[in-house]
């Protein structure tokens, strides 16, 4: 070896000693865990713990507390709804979710969406306000959650995109069941809910099963409601833009004869089925109407209603429905637009007369 390859051999030493030229550490993965929560342990403190894509587990048993998640990629998982229960805590302490009145807080903003949480397989059961209630979300699941017995809604969310709630059970709520709006404190437009579902739900005992509020892009579909005052509730109004651009279809809706006393926006709610008030391009199909009776303005199977401020509900589809046994009418046009159609209904009564 001569002294060339000596002093090169030093040199390639002495770089590898220093680490010069050594291939970059690899990035740190985080892999996700379950936390793992028990009966008078907190759920906030294993929340507040996880990281996004972990889940946090629920054992069965009675909770008396409220959960907010401000972290996108969180799974929240009971061990089923019956067997993992939460109920309002005596004293609220520091949870603003808690002193709000809600049960589970999913809680993002419009310039900062909380994304891909899910909520599943627990009950939420008798708090002042909501069940699970969520705001600024893109991609929440809820599934085969129960909430009963809350004083306004069982499982609500606004300003929200894209999300799915399926297979839950709404029962005995103040008001809706299951509700979803644009905003609910400010006045604006229409917003494109991009492809939210609701799916596969009952409601029952509730003020109104489903109601959809301001929104566009969205549907209704194979929920069962049965026990409300009204089953499917589409709202609009004179704001821009318009809701609709929604598809009610495959729904059961029967014997929704519930009475409730009038609001000051609304008239009391007897025997509803499906109401569309102020809303346009909604197309409602392939529905199986059934025993809605009253005598409400809003009573009957199919009902069609200028909206509060008097704006009508246009170029609606109403096709392809079993539409039988309710009362005043199975399909009702209380509107005054031209531009709404009615095709291919099983039905008996209608008003006016000869939509059947």
């Amino acid at each position: 070896m001569n002294r060339r390859h000596i002093a090169y051999l030093a040199c390639t030493t002495a770089v590898v000693a220093a680490g010069i030229g050594a291939a970059p550490a690899a990035p740190s993965v985080h892999h996700p865990a379950v936390h793992r929560v028990q009966p008078g342990q907190s759920i906030q403190k294993a929340v507040d713990a996880a990281e996004p894509g972990d889940t946090v587990l629920l054992a069965a048993g009675t909770y008396k507390q409220s959960v907010d998640i401000t972290r996108s990629d969180i799974t929240l998982r009971g061990s089923g709804a019956g067997r993992t229960v939460l109920v309002p805590a005596a004293d609220p302490g520091k949870s603003a979710c808690a002193k709000a009145g809600n049960g589970i807080c999913v809680t993002g903003t419009d310039k900062k969406p909380l994304k891909d949480v899910t909520v599943r397989a627990l009950t939420v059961r008798g708090f002042a306000k909501n069940g699970v209630w969520a705001t600024g979300t893109e991609g929440l699941r809820v599934r085969h959650v129960t909430a009963e017995r809350n004083g306004q809604w069982g499982i609500a969310e606004e300003r929200s995109v894209s999300s799915v709630l399926s297979h839950n059970l709404a029962r005995n709520n103040g008001d809706a069941g299951l509700f979803v709006a644009n905003t609910v404190d400010t006045e604006e437009g229409a917003r494109d809910a991009r492809r939210t579902v609701i799916g596969h739900n009952r409601t029952e005992g509730n003020r109104v099963g489903v109601t959809v509020r301001r929104l566009r892009n969205l549907s209704v579909s194979h929920n069962e409601a049965t026990g409300n005052c009204a089953a499917v509730f589409v709202v609009g109004d004179e704001s821009a833009p318009r809701a609709g651009h929604l598809n009610v279809t495959f729904n059961h809706l029967h014997a929704n004869n519930k009475y409730c006393a009038k609001t000051p926006r609304l008239p009391f709610l007897q025997g509803s089925g499906i109401v569309l008030t102020g809303v346009e391009e909604t197309r409602v199909a392939f529905n199986r109407v059934e025993d809605n009776k009253g005598t409400s303005p809003l009573s009957g199977g199919v009902v069609l209603f200028k909206s509060l401020v008097g704006t009508p509900s246009e170029r609606n589809e109403i096709r392809d429905n079993l539409v039988t046994g309710n009362s005043p009418a199975d399909l009702a046009n209380r509107d005054t637009a031209t531009t709404n159609t009615f095709s291919r209904n099983t039905c008996t009564l209608s008003e006016p007369a000869g939509m059947c």
